[in-house]
């Protein structure tokens, strides 16, 4: 990109590491174990079930688009008043239906992305860039909204941060989905923070072929990775949901009966990020607040190149 990227992003409000990176799909058999014939094919049986109803809700996402668009298209233009003026409650009542309109749009635009990632059809397309700016591009797209909601967003950009190959409109909506989770369970009049810093990830290797299991840490004299965080002043997670929240479809015991989101944001943030090599961890407690952190590293995976060149 060639624009520059803010050295801020700041939004007030208006007046008034353990890794989570594992895959949902229906794990392989061990191929080096003899397993009871009744076992593989009651393991058959549930991976072509589990494929055909991850068809059947890509299908009917895909169904439930265009119709959705055509309500949107004409909510609109009644909302712009060319077909006529609207009176106050009239203006009201068509407020609530794009509200919902948009609402339920996302709700399809998450079912799409999870189908996709949990058929194994996610593309990595990797690209020279400035993190800063990416990250500056989310910033503006989310400060109207926590404006409305009574949040202060803040993002600074750091000059450490190095120039490198990732997938820009993928880390974007991680963030987005980081964003969208605080801006849900952080009360009006609190703070959010956008935050990114070089991060040396000492990741674990095998460093004797011979020994099976035995690991040891990779020495790192510089940075291999950028960790992105999203800090809130929310009410905080229990420590023994931090895992848990990962999930698909998973939601809080306390927040069951809220009809906003489907539980899938965090679980589609964790395979974006586990598609790029990364992963992506909480830390929280209870009236503390939650602070999500993931790390993209600065050389794609083998496995995550690979996606990449298969476009």
């Amino acid at each position: 990109m060639a624009a520059t990227p803010d050295k801020s992003c700041l939004s007030q409000p208006a007046a008034a590491e353990p890794d989570t990176s594992a895959a949902h799909s229906v794990p392989e058999p061990d191929a080096g174990r003899d397993y009871p014939s009744e076992l593989v094919q009651n393991y058959h049986h549930l991976s072509e079930r589990f494929q055909r109803t991850t068809n059947a809700l890509a299908s009917a996402a895909h169904d439930l688009k265009t119709p959705l668009a055509i309500l949107n298209g004409y909510i609109e233009l009644l909302q712009s008043e060319k077909l006529g003026p609207l009176n106050e409650r009239q203006r009201d009542v068509i407020g609530d239906m794009r509200a919902s309109g948009q609402r339920l749009q996302h709700f399809i635009q998450d079912f799409l992305s999870y189908t996709v990632l949990e058929t194994g059809e996610l593309r990595m397309r990797y690209e020279p860039g400035d993190i800063n700016i990416c990250l500056s591009e989310v910033c503006r797209m989310w400060s109207v909204r926590f404006q409305e909601k009574g949040l202060a967003l803040y993002f600074l950009a750091n000059d450490k941060l190095p120039g490198f190959s990732f997938d820009s409109p993928k880390v974007q909506r991680v963030i987005s989905n980081l964003l969208e989770n605080a801006s849900k369970f952080t009360p009006s009049g609190g703070t959010v923070w956008l935050h990114a810093e070089p991060y040396m990830w000492e990741r674990r290797t095998v460093t004797k072929p011979g020994v099976e299991k035995e690991r040891r840490r990779q020495p790192l004299s510089i940075p291999n990775a950028v960790k992105v965080s999203v800090s809130d002043t929310g009410p905080g997670i229990p420590p023994e949901y931090h895992q848990e929240v990962f999930d698909d479809f998973f939601r809080m015991p306390s927040d069951e009966n809220q009809s906003e989101g489907m539980g899938l944001g965090l679980a589609i943030a964790r395979r974006l990020v586990s598609g790029m090599g990364g992963k992506l961890w909480v830390e929280s407690e209870p009236g503390a607040g939650c602070k999500f952190s993931f790390l993209v590293p600065l050389k794609p995976s083998p496995a995550s190149s690979a996606r990449g060149k298969n476009k």
